[in-house]
């Protein structure tokens, strides 16, 4: 049977269920079970929803950073970015931020992977090295041409942005 929570996630646009949401706080956790469930199309949707609604390092996220880190790599290119919108936004252990680290590279890696997902990927990365000056060397191998040949211009030219930002912090 579906939930009020996954009628609007099916029939609604993003701004209704953004509203049902903060209007119904009791559905934040079965949001965030969705999430991180493999029940499609609320998954994905969930996690949409959930990187729109909560807040920065919302507590009621807090005991699900373990299992969004456990399921984010079995997920289709769309969910892996939802997810890791939503791990952006808390503030996570140095041990969370090492395995986000590499789950990020890893992405970034996937040069077939869809670029919002290794531009998401991107940005953490980059986050996190920002706040560790001493990953900067271990990024930098991965601003090499064969990253970046598949990505559009615009992409690029965004990407050489933050690239530039991060030296610029060095």
């Amino acid at each position: 049977m579906n939930s009020q929570l996954k009628s609007k996630l099916i029939s609604s646009y993003k701004e209704e269920m953004v509203a049902f949401l903060k209007s119904q706080p009791e559905h934040f956790n079965e949001a965030i079970e969705l999430a991180i469930s493999d029940d499609q199309p609320f998954a994905w949707r969930s996690a949409f929803l959930l990187s729109s609604c909560m807040e920065d390092n919302d507590t009621r996220v807090k005991k699900y950073i373990k299992p969004i880190l456990a399921c984010i790599k079995n997920k289709n290119d769309g969910h892996q970015r939802e997810l890791l919108k939503i791990l952006y936004r808390m503030k996570l252990s140095d041990k969370e931020e090492g395995m986000v680290f590499d789950i990020c590279i890893r992405l970034w890696e996937q040069i077939s992977k869809d670029p919002s997902v290794r531009m998401t990927a991107l940005k953490f990365i980059l986050k996190i090295a920002k706040q560790h000056s001493e990953l900067l060397n271990e990024i930098t191998p991965l601003m090499q041409d064969q990253y970046l040949e598949l990505l559009s211009p615009g992409v690029k030219k965004s990407i050489r942005k933050m690239i530039k930002g991060i030296k610029d912090f060095d």
